[in-house]
């Protein structure tokens, strides 16, 4: 992946970009992603919210539940209603999960993982070359060394 990644969504009001790699994109495969997506996986690009940068548009922000419990905050194109990423309450607003699919080249940033696989569609075959795991997972398990320095960087900051 390049420095930036440019977004927009489907009627062009809302450009944004993601301004550092993903610290991890989730191909998700739970229930609720195929519910709230109405596909039957999510594909999220993990990353702290201070690189998500809005460049053109008007965002609007939409708390929904989650499956958690704890919600989650939608970030929409206040026109046409597309979602082009999410804050996971219980994970604060520090890190932001955006759609992948809103990317103007969604390519670049294929799957790291899949999660929730124990839910996964049957006619879905995976990438046996990712890591799979039927529930969450331990991200010292699942993360790279200087994805984790990112993350604590951020959670150090909230002490």
């Amino acid at each position: 992946m390049g420095d930036v990644m440019k977004g927009h969504c489907a009627c062009g009001a809302v450009h944004y970009e993601m301004r550092a790699a993903p610290l991890i994109v989730h191909c998700c495969h739970c229930r609720w992603c195929q519910r709230e997506g109405g596909s039957a996986f999510a594909l999220n690009a993990f990353i702290e919210a201070k690189h998500v940068q809005v460049t053109a548009g008007k965002v609007e922000a939409v708390d929904i539940p989650s499956e958690s419990g704890a919600g989650q905050r939608v970030h929409r194109c206040a026109d046409c209603k597309v979602a082009l990423w999410a804050n996971y309450l219980g994970l604060g607003t520090d890190f932001s999960f955006v759609k992948v699919g809103t990317l103007d080249e969604p390519d670049k940033c294929p799957p790291d993982v899949h999660i929730f696989t124990e839910s996964k569609q049957p006619w879905v075959v995976l990438d046996k070359r990712l890591p799979v795991y039927e529930k969450y997972y331990r991200r010292s398990e699942a993360w790279s060394e200087a994805s984790m320095k990112r993350f604590h960087a951020v959670m150090d900051q909230r002490a």
